[in-house]
């Protein structure tokens, strides 16, 4: 008897066909007609604020899923959800480490969701604003306010969706597109991005050294399990839990990844900019040697990441010193996300200049 969700190729083909029906017929129909489209794209770029899901309902009262953005899934947790908040504040220097070490470049491997990325530029031409969108995205996700009434989770997600509606109409009206990769950032690859910021993010952490406990691994995976609901994920794609998310994951790694000259070009990028802004007593041979150890050789050859293996010692004292980390009382939840934050920010002054 089979106690968790199958994804076979047959269910994952069909996957790669569909995208998000409610937000594509909506850019369709506000794409078709100039006056809309403006008040769309006002609201797009607009400074933020919590009324900015509102007022594109008011907008656009006669769109569901816009009126329905801030309505969390009936099997969604609140408690399990600040859980996982609060995991993050307590490791979010490391999580956010992980995202460009692992997260990325895992995702980068997927040969034809990664060519969305690439036919764009935009990772290319705009290497830190594209990393610090992404960053600033993975924040207000674990702000532990978040998802609250009329929290700042819900608008960020709605934008995340129409952009990604966006950018299916664009990319498949540029000519560029072969039908046979799918459509440009379909349910499969919309699953697999989720898995690297939940599950691989896990898994990084757990190769570093850091005790994570169940409940710990539960939580993280049960909030960004919601926010991909939230971002127009089926259902039927959203792993209940850790052995569900390793099957998805190996299902897609074994369908989708493979070598691309875009796969490796958008590494490049990538290194690129990690390496730029260093500011550590690490070696760009230490963090391509970590980047290493994290995806493992066979995705970092697919990847072309090229660099002499972590020495044993440095590894043995990161995970030790990690291990020790994970052992700090947990503190005030909200307290520790500020003060995450706000380290954040002033370690990173590159990516808050370039908004």
């Amino acid at each position: 008897m089979v106690d968790h969700k199958i994804y076979s190729d047959e269910i994952l083909n069909r996957k790669r066909l569909l995208g998000d029906p409610p937000a594509d017929d909506f850019i369709k129909i506000i794409f078709a007609d100039p006056n809309k489209k403006l008040l769309l794209q006002n609201w797009m770029y607009s400074a933020g604020g919590n009324s900015d899901s509102e007022s594109l309902t008011t907008i656009f009262p006669e769109f569901e899923f816009i009126s329905k953005a801030q309505e969390l899934p009936s099997w969604a947790e609140p408690e399990l959800m600040s859980t996982g908040s609060a995991l993050f504040a307590r490791h979010s220097e490391m999580i956010m480490s992980l995202l460009g070490l692992l997260s990325l470049p895992y995702c980068y491997t997927a040969a034809h969701g990664a060519m969305v990325l690439y036919v764009s530029g935009r990772i290319q031409k705009q290497t830190t604003k594209r990393l610090y969108d992404t960053a600033i995205f993975v924040w207000d996700m674990m702000d532990p306010d978040a998802f609250v009434e009329n929290g700042n989770a819900y608008q960020q997600i709605l934008k995340v969706r129409i952009i990604h509606a966006a950018i299916r109409y664009y990319t498949l009206q540029s000519g560029k597109w072969d039908e046979t990769w799918g459509l440009p950032v379909n349910q499969e690859d919309m699953a697999g991005t989720n898995l690297s910021f939940s599950l691989i993010v896990l898994r990084g952490l757990q190769m570093l050294g850091f005790k994570v406990s169940r409940l710990d691994q539960q939580a993280f995976l049960h909030t960004w399990a919601v926010i991909g609901y939230l971002t127009g994920l089926d259902e039927d794609m959203i792993p209940e839990n850790q052995t569900e998310a390793k099957h998805l994951d190996a299902a897609i790694k074994r369908r989708q990844f493979r070598v691309s000259t875009h796969g490796k070009e958008l590494t490049e990028s990538l290194i690129g900019h990690i390496l730029s802004v260093n500011t550590s007593k690490a070696t760009p041979d230490d963090i391509m040697g970590l980047m290493r150890y994290l995806l493992g050789s066979e995705i970092a050859d697919m990847l072309a990441i090229k660099a002499p293996e972590l020495p044993a010692y440095k590894l043995a004292l990161i995970r030790t010193f990690n291990l020790f980390k994970s052992f700090i009382p947990k503190g005030n939840l909200s307290q520790n996300y500020t003060n995450a934050y706000e380290a954040f920010r002033k370690l990173n002054p590159e990516l808050v200049s370039s908004i």
